[in-house]
This record gives C-alpha cells, structure tokens and sequence, in this order.
C-alpha cells in the first residue's frame, strides 16, 4: 500500500463529502448538529484506527502515535459532547457521517489484512492523509459554516490538535519507511 494509494482514498472520501453536499437542507450546507456529528465520527474513526494500531503494531513510533490519537480524541470529543450538552442540542446523524463510517470500514478492513511493517506504513500513510483531510475539511468547510460562537471556537482548538496530528503522521511516515 502506498501513500498514492490512501491519498487517493482521501480524495475519494473529500468527493463523497461534497458530492452529500446537496443532502443537507436548503443547500446551505451542514448545520452545526450535523458538523457536530460529523466530526464526533471522524474523531471516532481515527480512535477506532488506533486500537488497531495498538492491537497489531510492535513498533514502538507507531503505537504512540495511536495512544496519542487516542488521547487526544476521547478529549476533543468530550469536550464537543459537553457543550452540545451546555446548548442543549444533540449531534444529528447525516448522509456525510455515514459515508465516513462505511469509508472507514473498508479501510480498517483492508488495513486489518496486513501485518508487521506492512501494517505500520499503511497505517502511518493513512493517517496522514486522513488528517491532510480532516484538517481541510474543518478549516475550508466546517468552521466557516458554523453559525454558533462557541461551536466555531472548538471547532478551532480542535483543528490546532488536529495540525499538530498531521506534522505527527508525517514524521511516522518518514519513520516507518
């Protein structure tokens, strides 16, 4: 597996996420429950590429980095959780969301086949482009759409994580080659 591979993977997942554009009401693009949902999920995905990470890695660059997402994640979600809980609004699951499981499904499917330093570039790689991803969908979509203050301002302490998660990846790529 390359990393033109899961680039192009990225570059799917971004075409599904604009083309469920239309999906969301009034053509205005998603409203703040629904990014809500869709983040709560990616930050989801990327725990659950963690733990299996940490259930077939033996690299000890490799299974920081997971403990790291982990870490960072569950604090990120949490946070997210406890002001929609503050506003009294919950995540609202979305066309987008679901795309993003299924996407994510196959890849730890196919991710799961493979083992020893295969398993550590491939996941190394996809977690790259994965945050290359997340990181632009969250900056050029997410935060300019979010209408509430303190929504928009998690939104940006989230994607400052989330920057330093992808400057993370890219040393683990360099290091598991």
């Amino acid at each position: 597996m390359s990393l033109k591979s899961n680039l192009f993977g990225a570059v799917f997942a971004a075409m599904s996420l604009l083309a469920l554009q239309p999906a969301f009401a009034d053509d205005e693009g998603p409203t703040d429950t629904q990014i809500a949902h869709i983040a709560y999920t990616a930050g989801n995905i990327d725990m659950r590429y963690a733990h299996l990470a940490l259930a077939k890695s033996d690299n000890p660059t490799v299974r920081e980095f997971a403990e790291l997402m982990l870490r960072d994640h569950e604090a990120v979600n949490g946070k997210a959780l406890a002001l929609l809980e503050k506003l009294g609004a919950a995540p609202e699951d979305n066309p987008t969301s679901r795309q993003l499981n299924a996407n994510a499904k196959a890849k730890r499917a196919e991710m799961s086949a493979l083992s020893g330093k295969a398993f550590d570039r491939a996941y190394a790689e996809n977690e790259l482009a994965y945050h290359q991803f997340v990181n632009e969908t969250v900056e050029g979509a997410f935060i300019p759409a979010a209408d509430n203050a303190e929504f928009k301002a998690l939104l940006g302490v989230a994607l400052e994580v989330f920057q330093a998660h992808e400057g993370h990846a890219e040393m683990m790529v360099k290091a598991v080659k």
